[in-house]
């Protein structure tokens, strides 16, 4: 099965819009999305009717959680405070049933997807070292985990029984071919707000068959969703980051 993961989209159609092509040429037979469809961008429901219409397997991010009052925003920035106020306004009632109704973790036989790290999926933490990736590894009990949350993308190995041993890839792209005897972490980064200092759009491809795992990149037009949300009177620094891609 040859698996196309989404990362975090925060309302960023723009983005979404051209990764979804991007991945659909390059032929996918399932989709898995990691949280956080909202958050930050100014067009949340036009990006989950996106996200439904591929019937993606999903896990809530702490944005959607925030968003349905589900996770408070007391840890939040102003600027990720605010965005999640003017998100919550403007959803559809059947938007909030949907995103209400996200597991925070999903198990299925070839993967498992958690938003933020696999041993405490209810604090949504982040996985931007090994040391964390440890941590979530003694947990993970199938071959591949894809996560998100970081928006910094990275593929996490363990190659052998030993939890110690754990090699980590950070690049924009990533490429990794996988044995069956591994564990695998992808950190998938991510499609609309990347914070790797690379502003094109991130997403994977995993074939569960090769075993071959990618993170790619994609560039889309950045100065459309910067005109978006700045015209939906979301603070600037969010479109003005989009750019920078931090």
């Amino acid at each position: 099965m040859r698996i196309g993961i989404l990362g975090d989209v925060h309302g960023n159609m723009d983005a979404l819009e051209v990764v979804v092509a991007k991945v659909r040429e390059e032929g996918v037979d399932h989709w898995v999305q990691v949280g956080d469809i909202v958050g930050y961008g100014a067009e949340p429901s036009e990006c989950i009717d996106l996200i439904r219409e591929l019937n993606c397997t999903i896990c809530i991010g702490n944005h959607d959680a925030a968003v349905v009052g589900q996770l408070s925003t007391e840890y939040f920035n102003p600027y990720a405070r605010q965005a999640v106020e003017w998100t919550r306004a403007r959803l559809r009632t059947e938007d909030l049933e949907f995103l209400r109704q996200l597991p925070l973790l999903v198990e299925r036989a070839e993967y498992t997807v958690v938003h933020g790290t696999l041993h405490q999926p209810d604090q949504f933490g982040y996985v931007m070292s090994i040391v964390e990736a440890k941590d979530s590894l003694r947990h993970q009990r199938t071959h591949v985990c894809f996560v998100g949350h970081s928006h910094v993308p990275a593929i996490y190995l363990q190659s052998s029984a030993d939890a110690d041993d754990v090699h980590v890839v950070f690049s924009p792209e990533v490429h990794a071919m996988t044995k069956p005897s591994a564990k695998v972490l992808m950190n998938v980064g991510s499609v609309g707000q990347p914070r790797d200092e690379d502003p094109r759009a991130a997403y994977a491809i995993f074939d569960t068959v090769t075993g071959e795992a990618s993170i790619r990149r994609v560039a889309y037009d950045i100065t459309s969703a910067q005109r978006k949300i700045l015209a939906a009177g979301l603070p600037p620094v969010l479109a003005n980051r989009l750019a920078l891609g931090v």
